[in-house]
């Protein structure tokens, strides 16, 4: 399940391990250097809404990662061949496709670890998928160089043949991701015929917008791996609901900033030089800092739930549990003393054929809700 994730991370900054190479052998500047981001994070402003969806509706989870991870190793050696055929404008699609699969990838890989774990379980595995994905950006970072170098010595020369080589090269770690992703899904698939697990039946799967903005339903450990979003504590109301959309809406605006950005990154440098863009991003930084901590303040004034430990809401859990199981209990007693009190469909009708056979009147047909209300009455007596 972590290594699921490797190959996608290791091969979404190759362009930043060869940023030197890129621009020299491609012949661009930073400003269309940075597009390779920003292709990367557009078919992501619209994904978020439909990556979980797809999941759970129409691939499920098994299917529906094997099918992203397909997308990152097309789009890899697409990107791969855009510097081979010198044509950058077919390096920026690769990304377009990679991205598609990317982020949705992410979405499928939090599903399975939300599927095979809950609670405290659920954060460490959180914790060892985005250290793993770390790690592959980290591996990344230094020996595609490397990588570039023995290539060169192998071709004998720099250019965009010997780009091209190295980004395929990198590409093995996406096969290896999509290797991941078809032995997790015959583990999957023995787990659902040995444990009765059924597919999909999660929070994350149910609503895949949650996973996408890895919400804190998830973390917290609050709904358990077969609850799903109808039943789910948090997720009765509708305004919570709306809240949910709307952390989802949040994320497509992340990706939309992190496409503009990018963009913008790259001309601040042609045009103004490296220590102005270094100020930006402090600035840009110094925001963040600051709408995190208006977020903590207005959430603890207001009482909300961001703050809450892992062992609050597994306390929680078991008190709606069990509140849910005294409402439910009380349910059935009620039917069963209505059930007690309902005449008989059939005493009507056997009364008349008792009559008949005496050879006495028949009782019309209208008597019988009015024997129904003398039979309440006299057990009310």
């Amino acid at each position: 399940m972590c290594f699921l994730g490797f190959g996608s991370y290791f091969c979404y900054d190759n362009p930043a391990a060869l940023q030197t190479q890129v621009q020299a052998d491609m012949k661009v500047n930073t400003a269309r250097f940075m597009a390779l981001y920003a292709w990367y994070s557009w078919p992501n402003v619209v994904l978020c809404f439909f990556g979980g969806f797809l999941i759970d509706r129409v691939f499920g989870i098994r299917l529906g990662t094997i099918i992203f991870s397909i997308f990152v190793c097309v789009g890899q050696v697409i990107f791969a061949l855009g510097a081979l055929f010198n044509a950058f404008w077919l390096m920026e699609a690769g990304r377009f496709v990679f991205g598609i699969g990317g982020e949705s990838l992410a979405v499928a890989q939090n599903t399975y670890a939300v599927s095979w774990f809950k609670g405290k379980e659920l954060n460490l595995v959180f914790g060892l998928q985005l250290s793993m994905a770390r790690i592959g950006s980290t591996v990344n970072m230094n020996i595609m160089g490397w990588i570039y170098s023995r290539v060169q010595d192998l071709l004998g020369r720099t250019g965009h043949s010997t780009l091209g080589l190295t980004l395929m090269i990198g590409g093995i770690t996406c096969l290896f991701s999509l290797a991941c992703a078809l032995i997790l899904a015959y583990l999957d698939k023995r787990a659902e015929k040995l444990l009765c697990k059924e597919q999909g039946k999660t929070v994350f799967a149910r609503s895949g917008l949650l996973a996408a903005c890895l919400c804190p339903v998830a973390h917290g450990g609050l709904c358990s791996s077969r609850t799903s979003v109808g039943n789910c504590l948090w997720l009765k109301n509708f305004y919570t609901l709306v809240i949910l959309c709307s952390c989802v809406s949040m994320q497509s605006i992340q990706n939309l900033g992190l496409a503009i950005i990018a963009i913008a990154a790259g001309m601040i440098l042609d045009t103004r030089g490296y220590l102005f863009l270094e100020v930006f991003f402090s600035a840009c930084i110094c925001l963040s800092l600051i709408a995190v901590v208006m977020l903590y303040f207005v959430n603890h004034l207001t009482g909300g739930d961001l703050n809450w430990s892992a062992k609050k809401r597994e306390k929680l859990q078991k008190v709606a549990a069990t509140e849910a199981e005294e409402q439910e209990r009380l349910r059935r007693q009620n039917e069963d003393d209505l059930a007690k009190l309902r005449p008989k469909a059939d005493d009507f009708s056997l009364r008349n054929r008792y009559l008949s056979k005496l050879g006495a009147q028949v009782l019309p047909d209208n008597y019988s809700s009015y024997l129904s209300t003398m039979a309440h009455r006299s057990m009310l007596k």
